[in-house]
């Protein structure tokens, strides 16, 4: 089923499981990978991977949530959120490439399972179906990050942020009342903004019955409203 421009748009990250390509696997193909893999869990706040550094694996994130972003002069600009399952670092596997693109960091305490790029463009090699889904993924996530461009350069704050919590509803949590992970500064990073200007609108936004939102959870309300918000930016 082909997606909306406007789910695409307003997303800041892959909605689907995109680990359903192990399907696509031999029994021999999915023990091979399965035998490279090496889990690592990462805590809160730490980095990893860092921009710049040599590619030696991508990773699957098996539990937690995490942000890709890139760094340029102290500043951080969030590419994507991920959450589980789903595979991070394909970027890595096009020809010459020899760093990562962009810094990964947990949000939460997260498990990932790394594996290295030699193994995995074997496997690539050997499965036509499995390579194609890989492609399909990497055209996904690039889409996704073409469209959060356009959100942060041509949105409103009230829109950016509307999308950010829509965006984490639909395609992290996959409901409307989800816990409260990420931190206002968090929340600012994602939608472009100052701390302060967050904590403005989202006040506003609770006090228009919008969402619900204390230390522990956010809640949507009026998802019609905060959506219409999204739409016209």
């Amino acid at each position: 089923m082909l997606k909306s421009p406007d789910v695409i748009r307003n997303s800041c990250s892959i909605g689907s499981n995109s680990m359903e390509c192990l399907k696509l696997l031999s029994e021999s193909e999915l023990k091979f990978l399965t035998d490279q893999m090496v889990d690592v869990y990462y805590q809160k706040g730490e980095m990893i991977c860092k921009q710049g550094t040599f590619a030696s694996h991508v990773m699957i994130i098996q539990e937690g949530l995490v942000k890709s972003f890139l760094e340029w002069n102290g500043e951080n600009l969030i590419l994507q959120i991920f959450a589980p399952v789903n595979i991070i670092g394909l970027s890595t596997l096009f020809e010459g490439n020899t760093v990562f693109q962009h810094s990964v960091q947990a949000y939460i305490d997260s498990k990932v399972s790394l594996i290295e790029i030699s193994a995995f463009k074997q496997v690539m090699n050997s499965n036509a179906q499995f390579s194609a889904r890989m492609v399909s993924l990497l055209a996904e996530q690039s889409a996704i990050i073409n469209g959060r461009f356009y959100c942060l350069t041509k949105k409103q704050t009230y829109g950016r942020l509307a999308d950010v919590i829509i965006c984490l509803a639909n395609r992290i949590y996959k409901t409307q009342k989800f816990p409260l992970h990420l931190s206002r500064k968090d929340f600012a990073e994602l939608s472009g903004m100052s701390i302060e200007s967050i904590a403005r609108i989202m006040t506003k936004f609770k006090g228009d019955g919008l969402i619900e939102i204390n230390s522990d959870f956010v809640e949507i309300l009026d998802y019609e409203k905060l959506n219409m918000i999204s739409q016209k930016g």
